[in-house]
């Protein structure tokens, strides 16, 4: 696809985006900063600035542990309602809980206890790491009875969708993967996968952490069994936020929360001494729930309802074509490799450019060209599309700065150390 590589196309497709306004409801205190790494952590919305004033000052300072009963106690529920309207589930599925990798590991054991009797669980090697070793842990704690298979990616780009269905079998109890994978962004068939787990009578658990709020998902079509996600991403809740998890509803009288606490009990304030869960997502519920920071998830949530999910995934595809097309004319002669699915159907709202010099490259841009993208081993200098705020002229800007960086050899006063967080 041939395109014009100027910043005037870039402005021109800009004055004709329809969502460009929702960019003013977000904080911006650094109009020449280009954010690249909403697929990382999302902008502060602006809305949600007085309603943490009103948590502090109202809700916690006048009126104080009345506020349990003023909306603290159900707004797990409140706020995962809403998360439900954007994934395609009913209301009563999805609730906040805990952080992701915990809402995993209470998925994971509960639904390997359903499973009595059979013994694999299956996912990729593109899946998160966090959410590997949350498998292995979970197998040591139910005495090392379950074998996990991680199956390879042929190219470390694209799900092995094929081999994937070849594991599967009467021994499989779970299979569990990255709806939309970290590094590429290869975007999974749900349905299709999801349907051929439930064909061997095994259980199918997605993790949409980096598809929530950027594409379009439909869990209830999908006869999807379990899925977790965080809030931090597209959702723009804010770091360290309190993620979801959603069970279907003819399975939450089946599964039981491996790590009951007092919010999960039945009944709390009797507390009675011999626990008994709670009926629904409320039994997933394990400690008090961190109230501030749950609760500020919700301005988020609400732009992408007011925007909606299809508006959302139209935009981020034109603008992951267009960064594609630049890439193919600009980058491409210079090194860089497309390291996500060409095909816009199977790709996810972040892209993949993997470059010998990556890392320094990534550095480089951070530290003296005003983008901030984020890196992941080995090569790849991830661009994260988050189309309530990134801009065409956001893209094209990037592209252009990393011609520079490479034609210019900038990135070698880098050295090649790894930095904590990339």
């Amino acid at each position: 696809m041939t395109i014009p590589i100027d910043a005037a196309y870039a402005l021109e497709l800009d004055a004709q985006d329809k969502l460009a306004h929702f960019r003013e409801r977000f904080i911006i205190t650094d109009p020449d900063l280009i954010y690249m790494d909403g697929n990382s952590l999302g902008r502060l919305p602006k809305a949600t600035l007085p309603l943490a004033e009103n948590l502090l000052q109202q809700q916690w300072g006048d009126r104080l542990i009345r506020s349990w009963n003023e909306g603290w106690f159900t707004a797990p529920e409140r706020v995962g309602e809403k998360i439900a309207h954007l994934i395609g589930a009913h209301p009563d599925e999805v609730i906040i809980a805990d952080s992701t990798s915990i809402n995993l590991f209470k998925l994971v054991v509960s639904a390997l206890r359903y499973q009595q009797g059979r013994t694999r669980i299956i996912t990729d090697n593109l899946n998160f790491p966090s959410d590997i070793y949350i498998l292995q842990g979970a197998i040591d704690l139910l005495d090392k009875q379950h074998q996990l298979d991680i199956v390879p990616s042929t190219d470390d780009i694209h799900g092995p969708t094929s081999e994937l269905l070849a594991h599967l079998g009467q021994q499989t109890a779970l299979v569990t993967l990255s709806h939309t994978t970290f590094k590429s962004g290869y975007v999974y068939d749900m349905p299709m996968l999801t349907k051929a787990v439930h064909a061997v009578g095994a259980l199918a658990l997605w993790d949409l952490s980096h598809s929530v709020g950027s594409v379009p998902l439909d869990l209830r079509t999908a006869q999807v069994d379990l899925a977790i996600g965080c809030t931090y991403k597209y959702l723009n809740g804010g770091p360290g936020a309190p993620a979801f998890l959603y069970i279907r509803r003819d399975l939450q009288e089946h599964l039981r929360n491996p790590i009951s606490g007092w919010m999960g009990q039945k009944d709390l304030f009797r507390l009675e001494l011999a626990y008994q869960a709670e009926a629904g997502l409320r039994g997933f519920l394990t400690g008090t729930p961190p109230v501030l920071s749950l609760s500020l998830i919700e301005p988020g949530v609400d732009l992408l309802l007011e925007a909606g999910m299809d508006n959302l995934r139209i935009k981020s595809e034109r603008q992951s074509e267009y960064l594609i097309a630049l890439w193919e004319t600009v980058l491409a002669p210079l090194g860089f490799t497309l390291n996500s699915p060409r095909d816009v159907g199977r790709r996810g709202s972040h892209i993949s450019l993997g470059h010998a010099e990556g890392l320094r490259i990534d550095l480089t841009l951070l530290n003296d060209m005003g983008v901030i993208p984020d890196f992941r081993a080995p090569d790849n200098i991830r661009l994260g599309i988050a189309p309530l705020y990134t801009s065409f002229r956001d893209i094209h800007s990037t592209v252009i700065r990393l011609q520079q960086i490479v034609t210019e050899k900038l990135y070698e006063k880098y050295p090649d150390e790894v930095p904590i967080v990339t």
